[in-house]
């Protein structure tokens, strides 16, 4: 008699967001009935009938007729949506980071063995770290790899000249995102999270971050909420909480700058592989935009004076800022390589040419044993 009680509360509840056209709700229902439910039988259809859910080949599709939320003051959209996310390259990350969104897909495709274990995805991350090292990159090579379509607020539009209706706006992006089978990104989310012991903050700005940590707590299982600052440490103690993945981007180590060069590189210059060796010394402690940022100008250069690439990455390989050990390194690879002589790695570097002969004689002596 319990039994067909709960069967009859469960069906009217089910029923009730179905006729809503909340589509994520309903999905989130099926899955806690599939996680729940003490027959093995139904459990394995539901998780196949999740799986296999329409909106997956085409996630947009059934929210098409639904206009993308405007701010009620500018009429300004508050999303901008990539269907199809592409990438300018591939990313390179750390082994931490590279295995930590790697899981987030497996959880993703297999969601079956989660449910099975009584585990739903990961639905809410926080990315943090210096500008330029790659959080936005991450977001969209998770979407493209998921095969969903990209959703990114744009927090200078969704902050109205009228206060009182910034978290309205808030409101009705999330709502939205939420009838998506998209990922959604939040970026410089210290805008609207801020501490709310900041006195420097007025009251509205405060509540924001009381809509928000409202709408983390309710984000359902089929979807991806990521999040993006550069300042961790202005966030609200209470939002960091509120993620269940936390993945810290630092600035790239020698070996990821040396890989990024030379991808960079590699169709427009000779000698790729030693123009990466020697620019990953010099151009260390710079993020991957930066780096970009660096070399394109390079190209251009080169483009626009006909001349050769080389002649405009010479110049780069100052490193006044880089340790006495880093520029010795520097400028025994310069020399060695053949990129420049002796005399020009001096004065790039400026080490001794005395010194530079002195490491080159160890590094002979080092190979002929």
């Amino acid at each position: 008699m319990e039994d067909r009680e709960d069967i009859r509360e469960n069906f009217v509840h089910l029923a009730r967001i179905a006729l809503s056209d909340r589509a994520q709700d309903v999905q989130a229902f099926l899955t806690r009935v599939a996680k729940r439910s003490s027959d093995p039988s139904l459990s394995a259809e539901l998780v196949e009938l999740l799986r296999k859910r329409p909106t997956r080949s085409s996630p947009l599709r059934r929210t098409a007729e639904i206009p993308l939320p405007v701010d009620t003051d500018s009429r300004f959209h508050l999303l901008r949506v990539e269907e199809r996310p592409e990438l300018p390259h591939e990313p390179i990350y750390t082994t931490k980071v590279r295995e930590t969104l790697t899981r987030l897909i497996e959880e993703r495709r297999n969601v079956k063995a989660l449910i099975n274990a009584g585990l739903d995805p990961t639905k809410t991350i926080l990315f943090t770290g210096p500008p330029g090292v790659g959080k936005t990159l991450a977001a969209k090579w998770l979407a493209r790899e998921l095969k969903r379509p990209l959703l990114i607020l744009d927090l200078s539009a969704v902050m109205s000249s009228y206060l009182g209706r910034t978290g309205s706006n808030l409101r009705h992006v999330l709502d939205y995102a939420k009838s998506v089978d998209g990922v959604l990104l939040l970026d410089e989310l210290d805008a609207v999270a801020k501490r709310r012991d900041d006195t420097g903050e007025i009251g509205e700005l405060k509540r924001l971050v009381t809509v928000l940590l409202q709408q983390l707590d309710d984000w359902p299982s089929t979807g991806v909420l990521i999040a993006a600052t550069n300042h961790a440490e202005l966030l609200d103690p209470a939002v960091w909480r509120r993620f269940e993945e936390l993945v810290e981007f630092e600035l790239p180590e020698r070996e990821a700058a040396r890989a990024f060069i030379k991808a960079m590189l590699e169709r427009t210059v000779t000698k790729a592989e030693e123009w990466s060796d020697v620019l990953s010394v010099a151009l260390s402690k710079q993020s991957f935009s930066d780096i970009e940022r660096i070399l394109n100008s390079a190209r251009r250069a080169a483009a626009l004076n006909g001349n050769r690439l080389d002649e405009h990455l010479s110049p780069l390989l100052t490193v006044n800022g880089n340790t006495k050990q880093d520029r010795i390194e520097l400028a025994v690879q310069l020399v060695q390589t053949g990129l420049v002589s002796a005399r020009r790695a001096h004065e790039l570097t400026g080490v001794a040419r005395d010194t530079i002969r002195e490491r080159l004689k160890g590094v002979a002596a080092g190979k002929s044993e």
